[in-house]
């Protein structure tokens, strides 16, 4: 077994104490490679933000649980190389079992996610539950994110064709039954580029899908409920068009995809929710600039010259959405 202490980690405790009490959010951006998680780190050390390493089943499968592992000690290390010690946690994004969280405590993260939001409302508390008496055990606190309502799309394994909002009432039963550290919920935000179907949007009068509001009439009813805890919002990635253009004109067909506007976003990191997801705008963000990079220079055989600007872009995404959406620059 081993400490995440030993790796330079911390859980989320404190960091979501002071981002309730701050009015903002800690960014939590999934990686699977070394690039990202560069631009990651460079990003959040230039705009002193804390942040959530956030790693999927598809990422433990992709690189390995062994590497992650070592990949976040080096990011600590990395980010004392860059002159700033940030607060950094590693979490498991969307663990649906408690073999697989246990899996992840025992190996280093200071964060998992149990999410049985798949289930009914009785086994999603009996696990989640299950998960929070291990997690909590240990010698060095493991903090845990639990999940009520469900969120449509698709990300990695994660897979649901509706939305079902979570319920305001039920919220403080399974919290005070669970005993989780946060709780993610549902109030319209979606996983994957096309969180909307056009249908579900308006279009503006360049013909841009406008995606429907987020409902913050339920997040108002949860912060009364549960004042101060702290809530957290999966599958806010806000599709910037200027990625998806550029994807299709170097070839890509992302035809109607449309996220969670910005603003949104920002008025909901300034409420109880204290971390927010985000994921597919770094997927975007990167591929649009390798796309560019295979088109402009086809005879280019070199990784480091397309992964290079790719990482680039994203160091510059994640800078704006400490900076301009979550809040979070000049908090660590």
């Amino acid at each position: 077994m081993y400490s995440y202490k030993s790796l330079g980690l911390v859980n989320t405790k404190d960091m979501f104490q002071k981002a309730v009490k701050g009015g903002y959010a800690i960014p939590a951006y999934n990686f699977n490679n070394m690039e990202q998680l560069q631009a990651i780190i460079q990003a959040c050390v230039e705009t002193k933000s804390p942040v959530i390493l956030q790693v999927s089943a598809g990422a433990r499968k992709y690189a390995n649980q062994t590497m992650l592992r070592f990949m976040a000690q080096g990011a600590v290390e990395y980010a004392k190389e860059l002159g700033y010690e940030i607060p950094i946690t590693l979490h498991l994004d969307h663990g649906d079992s408690f073999e697989i969280c246990k899996d992840c405590i025992d190996s280093g993260f200071s964060s998992v996610m149990i999410d049985g939001s798949h289930h009914s409302y009785e086994e999603n508390v009996k696990l989640t539950k299950q998960v929070v008496d291990y997690a909590h055990s240990q010698n060095d606190y493991v903090t845990v994110e639990g999940e009520l309502g469900v969120l449509a799309g698709i990300e990695d394994d994660v897979v649901a064709e509706e939305s079902h909002y979570t319920q305001p009432e039920e919220v403080e039963d399974f919290v005070k039954k669970t005993g989780v550290d946060s709780l993610a919920i549902s109030i319209g935000t979606s996983h994957g580029a096309n969180k909307f179907t056009p249908d579900q949007c308006t279009r503006n009068e360049e013909g841009i899908l406008i995606p429907p509001p987020l409902r913050f009439d339920i997040l108002q009813d949860i912060e009364k409920i549960l004042p101060g805890f702290p809530i957290v919002l999966h599958g806010s990635s806000s599709v910037p068009a200027e990625y998806v253009n550029t994807i299709n004109k170097y070839g890509g067909q992302m035809k109607d995809a449309v996220g969670i506007p910005e603003e949104q976003l920002r008025k909901a990191s300034k409420s109880a929710v204290c971390k927010i997801n985000i994921d597919s705008d770094g997927r975007l963000a990167m591929t649009a600039a390798i796309r560019e990079v295979m088109a402009k220079k086809p005879e280019e055989f070199d990784p480091r010259k397309y992964l290079g600007p790719g990482r680039d872009s994203l160091k510059k995404l994640y800078a704006h959405k400490n900076e301009n959406v979550l809040g979070s620059a000049g908090r660590a």
